[in-house]
């Protein structure tokens, strides 16, 4: 039985790549790691626990190439994974394209530096993938910074926020966005744990106008979207509203568009032209990203798709800062 999907047609890259870090097999990688109290593959499954097999072999690649480096500084070692996840891209695919892997890595690595302040999963509510990952994050990336990192959601939706932090154990915050004025207003903010968990703060707005307002009330410096129920209607367009607005004011800002990529759904054509099919979601984040990931922010089978991992795209954000931080701390014992 194959190790993991799609093995015949990974395997050659994967074993040309691991050769340059004098590493002889995928399996090797996972000794390497072990000798050094990791187990990458274990901490993908904790983070997305649908996650696919090649997602957490992928991981354990990078983890191994991350130690053979000696990626003593965490931030390193995320830029390192993230050459083990390209590695694991089917070659001609869309996720190899875009360098998906080498993003994750790089995204991973920009949220473990102290210049980044808040990062925001821009997310519909209803996905538990965003949570996820930001979850991973949150656990992680304060370890290997010397301020902590902000983390927040913003979706559309009072009710499905609170529900979300409700169940996630996050610090719901109630907002009211005056139309007149464009004032940003905090009526309420609920804390649902005593755990790390509360870092979190998860907003819900009423429109476009109320999230872009969130996201300049919290300074947000990265965010990546989520493609779930409402990419056309909240998300992209949060997302290049606010980055229009920040060019205007000179603020750097770092936009990822999760999800699009070939038969992607919202395209009236959807699938019949091919690999000319990008669908709507992909096209919005060719609008306003800095990077864009292939397949769905949730669903694994639908990152696969893309020639990439089984694993969403917010849970593989969360899994890339967890396992960098992991490294970091075993070559620094």
């Amino acid at each position: 039985m194959a190790l993991f999907e799609s093995y015949e047609r990974r395997i050659e890259k994967i074993n040309g790549v691991l050769a340059q870090y004098g590493i002889k097999s995928v399996e090797e990688c996972k000794d390497i790691c072990a000798q050094y109290g990791l187990d990458p593959y274990k901490t993908v499954g904790e983070i997305q626990g649908i996650a696919f097999e090649n997602a957490k072999w992928a991981y354990t690649v990078g983890a191994a190439i991350a130690i053979k480096k000696g990626c003593k500084v965490a931030a390193d070692a995320a830029d390192a994974i993230g050459i083990g996840l390209q590695a694991f891209c089917i070659p001609g695919s869309v996720a190899e394209d875009r360098k998906v892997g080498i993003g994750h890595g790089g995204l991973g690595a920009m949220l473990l530096r102290d210049e980044t302040k808040c990062f925001c999963f821009l997310a519909g509510h209803e996905s538990f993938a965003a949570a996820e990952g930001a979850i991973g994050i949150v656990r992680n990336a304060n370890k290997a910074r010397k301020t902590p990192l902000r983390v927040i959601l913003n979706g559309l939706g009072k009710d499905a926020a609170q529900i979300i932090s409700r169940i996630n154990g996050f610090t719901y915050v109630q907002t009211k966005f005056d139309y007149y004025t464009s004032e940003l207003k905090i009526v309420n903010e609920i804390k649902y744990s005593d755990t790390e968990r509360a870092n979190v703060r998860c907003f819900g707005a009423d429109d476009v106008r109320e999230g872009v307002a969130i996201m300049h009330h919290e300074g947000v410096d990265v965010s990546i979207t989520g493609n779930s129920t409402n990419p056309t209607r909240f998300q992209h367009p949060v997302a290049g509203t606010y980055k229009k607005e920040c060019v205007e004011q000179n603020k750097k800002y770092f936009s990822v568009a999760s999800g699009g990529g070939t038969g992607r759904t919202l395209h009236p054509d959807n699938m019949a032209a091919g690999p000319a099919s990008y669908g709507m979601t992909d096209t919005m984040g060719r609008m306003h990203s800095d990077a864009q990931f292939a397949g769905s922010s949730s669903v694994p089978a639908h990152v696969e798709m893309m020639g990439f991992l089984g694993m969403g795209n917010n849970p593989m954000v969360g899994a890339t800062v967890a396992i960098a931080v992991q490294v970091s701390q075993a070559l620094n014992k």
